[in-house]
């Protein structure tokens, strides 16, 4: 099929959410005609979501790049933020690129690889759609919930595919690959957590993650629809770091090339290295935080069951280091300083990302924290606020090891080094950890409504409340696991006493305080 087909810019592909709460698919010219009636981007998967907000994101500012070609300020931003995204500017940038949103098509398919139909290492090989489909079984990585084979893959509409790929071009962790090199690099958030910061409606979001735009990086920086069609020679070469934002939100790290069934549908692919990302490390993702690590700072990432608040140091700007908020949200809270009296009481944030190890995917999450505004840019409070939580990590550790300690009491030949290691694995095999940071969970919204308006002497008292009731919640679990054996009650006695100890220590309460038995 050599005819163009499926166009980006008039079928509707992408999920929306409408301000009034019903869910509708839209084409691109829809969608940013009808942006200030979408409350947000739809999507379920969370690679796919951040994925089509960074698409979204370069086709504005592309398309404002042309009407302002020496740049815009804050006080457009501004504009744009109250009155809406002119609609207008962007209909006539899609349509002067409307044959590069063409899903399929001869020469220029949509973030593809038309060389791969042949290219000797390509023409005659195909795989499954479900390659680049992170939820979906492929090669040596099955999942639980995914029975598909590779030798027979199920027919899937086109957008499908669609959202599927601009996720795993953007989210796919380093690897083999064995076409035009042996392996390629991940993608620009490959084990990220990408932060969003979101408006009331998706016009506010767009502006508020909108790239600071300059007359040097108009050239430079352009989205894959401006660029040639990737050559073979191309994929052959080695990595390269990003020209800016643009290149980043729409780098093909892979080379895809999707083929069209007579049906309409996708089951195969063809599929090679591409062209591959070299971090610059002095110019990190716009939506990546760091937080510190051991040896530096490290991407926030979703880890385990761990809660997102726990990483609170990682979004905020914090004069003592704690963490590198990501760009975009530092954008959002200049443009509310420009904005002055429409500054908004909560920033709400959207956290999403893939957790994967050696290719395969671990876990995929998107959360949502509503941040106050007078807290995340009062350096003071932001640093009152990261104690609280350090307080929290701190005496949980403390926690651990009592709790630790009491598990091995009741074990065999306690004293052995070997024991103590046993007991510390059935407390980290158990609830322990889930209950206590649930619990403390409670207390974070007031916490942070407590130190936004500097009432710091209410938030220690709460917090501590709350870390309080969090500790005798987690350790009720240890004492019932402990059992009724005549060594356990000793060691359970024991052990209370201690508790108290550690508790009136690290989070004393006033003194007119009463305390519940445990």
């Amino acid at each position: 099929m050599n005819t163009p087909s499926f166009s980006l810019l008039d079928e509707r592909w992408i999920a929306v959410r409408m301000v009034g709460g019903d869910i509708r698919r839209m084409g691109l010219l829809e969608l940013f005609e009808r942006c200030e009636e979408i409350a947000a981007l739809a999507d379920t998967s969370p690679p796919t979501l951040v994925a089509q907000y960074r698409i979204l994101v370069a086709i504005l500012g592309r398309a404002l790049a042309h009407v302002f070609p020496k740049g815009w300020t804050l006080e457009d931003e501004a504009q744009w933020y109250r009155e809406g995204v002119p609609t207008e500017v962007v209909r006539r940038y899609l349509e002067k690129w409307r044959d590069r949103f063409w899903l399929f098509h001869p020469q220029l398919p949509f973030m593809q690889a038309a060389v791969l139909a042949t290219s000797e290492e390509t023409r005659d090989k195909i795989k499954p759609w479900t390659q680049v489909s992170l939820a979906s079984a492929s090669g040596n990585i099955p999942l639980v919930f995914d029975h598909s084979s590779d030798s027979a893959p199920p027919e899937v509409a086109p957008d499908i595919v669609l959202n599927q790929m601009l996720g795993y071009l953007q989210f796919t962790p380093g690897g083999l690959v064995k076409v035009f090199r042996g392996s390629d690099k991940a993608g620009p958030l490959a084990n990220t957590a990408a932060v969003i910061p979101s408006g009331e409606n998706l016009a506010q979001t767009l502006v508020l993650c909108l790239p600071p735009h300059s007359e040097r990086q108009a050239d430079d920086d352009v989205p894959a629809w401006e660029r040639p069609a990737p050559t073979e020679a191309q994929l052959c070469e080695g990595p390269t770091v990003a020209a800016g934002p643009n290149d980043r939100y729409t780098r093909q790290t892979r080379a895809v090339l999707l083929l069209r069934e007579e049906s309409g549908g996708v089951r195969w692919i063809r599929f090679g290295a591409g062209l591959a990302l070299e971090e610059d490390y002095s110019a990190p993702d716009p939506m990546a935080a760091f937080r510190q690590g051991s040896l530096g700072p490290v991407r926030l990432a979703f880890a385990g069951g761990r809660a997102l608040w726990r990483d609170l140091p990682a979004l905020l700007p914090s004069p003592a280091g704690k963490g590198r908020p990501a760009t975009t949200l530092l954008h959002a809270l200049t443009l509310h300083e420009e904005l002055a009296g429409t500054v908004p009481i909560y920033q709400p944030v959207l956290v999403a990302g893939v957790t994967s190890n050696q290719a395969k995917l671990e876990r995929w999450r998107a959360e949502w924290i509503s941040l106050p505004t007078a807290l995340i840019s009062d350096s003071d409070k932001v640093q009152a606020l990261i104690q609280r939580l350090e307080r929290a990590e701190t005496h949980f550790f403390d926690l651990r090891s009592l709790a630790t300690s009491l598990v091995t009491a009741v074990l065999p030949d306690p004293a052995n080094k070997e024991t103590r290691s046993r007991g510390r694995a059935i407390i980290d095999a158990s609830a322990f950890a889930a209950v206590y940071f649930s619990e403390a969970e409670k207390g974070m919204a007031r916490l942070l409504k407590e130190v936004s308006q500097a009432r710091i002497a209410d938030a220690d008292e709460e917090w501590n409340a709350t870390l309080r009731h969090a500790s005798e919640s987690a350790w009720r679990l240890v004492v019932t696991s402990a059992g009724k054996s005549g060594k356990a009650l000793v060691a359970i006695a024991t052990f209370q006493s201690r508790l108290r100890g550690l508790l009136n220590k690290q989070l004393p309460l006033p003194t007119t305080s009463t305390e519940r038995p445990l």
